[in-house]
């Protein structure tokens, strides 16, 4: 299969999910899977292969070119959990993806957007029947019908969860994509308005739109779940969506990452790297290889030690956000702060091509996550210690 042109339609698929023709009785008849059977997570404190628990090392690249390498550590007790949802991601050709996970897609996804919060909380990461790619490209289905397989899957294993191992305990849900579309759903359905809310820590809802009137904190998307305003803040929404300062979304096209649907609304912004203004982020890119086609191949982090190992690399005072709100469109704008003359690279891949060239209208979707991972953590860690004074 040719990756590189599967891009342009789910585009299509992804943008305009909400208004799809439903999935089929077959699919919507599916079974449902079974949670206590540990093989049906990716990430579970009882997983004897969980995919959170393997190295997260990162080579510092500094702007000299200099390389030292950041060991990693987990949390062996922590006070949370953290519950994920992956985005879309399958390349299985039926409409609802299967239970086995493919190493390039659910599971190298989980592990570069999701693994590194074990240093923050216990992390929970089923393995679900989500919409595929194909899925998209047919017009299978809403990305967050309730009852759809993905969707029930989430519910399932999430409700499992509470059920078996939540005890009492803060979580915080985190998603992108296709995951923020179900966990946003699995916000109304279960958690705005009830009890629960109040052992909602937080939740990281990135590369989707989570709306509220506009110049509001509340409303929209939630009745009562608030989009944060600081970094300690509990029970609230973290939400953004990435674009190039040079590549901004606006004018023709399909920009829909960050456009609200109409003028009285607007997209939450929430600026990892700082929530007043703007910031330095501090990016923990994936160095794992080439997943598809249609990403840009791994770039030299430095020509003065090219051998990098680590699963992920950091560049520090390479990248900075800040939250930008004009016209229609409310997105994080990640600004490269480059210099041609030293040997570190000057660039960073995360863009969607097709036919070799990028597709402006996607922004850096790809890596929403991962350019902010280690703001995210940080900001979970000190959501935690707040909750804990509560």
């Amino acid at each position: 299969m040719n990756h590189l042109n599967l891009f342009r339609p789910l585009l299509l698929g992804l943008l305009f999910a909400l208004t799809l023709l439903p999935a089929s009785a077959q699919d919507m008849g599916a079974a449902a899977v079974d949670y206590a059977d540990i093989d049906n997570w990716l990430c579970h404190p009882d997983n004897e292969l969980d995919v959170c628990a393997h190295d997260l090392s990162a080579s510092i690249v500094h702007a000299d070119g200099s390389v030292e390498v950041e060991d990693w550590s987990g949390n062996a007790d922590p006070a949370i959990d953290c519950f994920y949802v992956y985005p879309t991601t399958s390349l299985d050709e039926a409409t609802y993806a299967d239970l086995r996970p493919g190493r390039h897609e659910e599971i190298i996804t989980t592990f570069t957007q999701f693994a590194r919060f074990q240093s923050v909380c216990r992390t929970f990461a089923p393995i679900y029947r989500q919409i595929t790619i194909a899925g998209l490209m047919a017009n299978a289905g809403n990305l967050a019908r309730n009852e759809q397989p993905n969707y029930q899957d989430v519910a399932g294993a999430f409700d499992y969860y509470l059920e078996n191992h939540n005890e009492g305990r803060g979580f915080v849900l985190v998603g992108h994509s296709q995951g923020t579309g179900l966990l946003t759903e699995l916000i109304r359905n279960e958690i705005d308005g009830t009890p629960l809310r109040e052992r909602l820590v937080s939740a990281v809802l990135a590369g989707f739109s989570v709306l509220v009137p506009r110049g509001e904190i509340v409303g929209g998307s939630f009745d009562h779940v608030p989009l944060c305003e600081s970094a300690d803040q509990v029970g609230c929404v973290i939400s953004y969506a990435s674009y190039r300062e040079d590549v901004p979304p606006g004018g023709e096209g399909l920009y829909l990452f960050g456009r609200a649907p109409d003028a009285e609304s607007e997209v939450a912004c929430f600026n990892p790297a700082n929530p007043g203004g703007e910031g330095e982020l501090d990016a923990y890119m994936s160095n794992i290889g080439e997943i598809f086609q249609g990403v840009d191949p791994m770039p030299v982090w430095s020509a003065a030690t090219p051998e990098i190992t680590t699963p992920f690399v950091k560049l520090p005072g390479l990248l900075s956000a800040r939250c930008v709100n004009e016209g229609d469109f409310h997105y994080l704008e990640i600004s490269i702060h480059a210099d041609p003359s030293d040997p570190r690279t000057d660039e960073i891949r995360g863009d969607v091509l097709a036919e070799g060239q990028m597709v402006p209208s996607w922004g850096l979707h790809l890596i929403d996550m991962t350019l902010a991972m280690g703001n995210l953590v940080d900001i979970v860690g000190r959501q935690a210690e707040a909750y804990a004074r509560r």
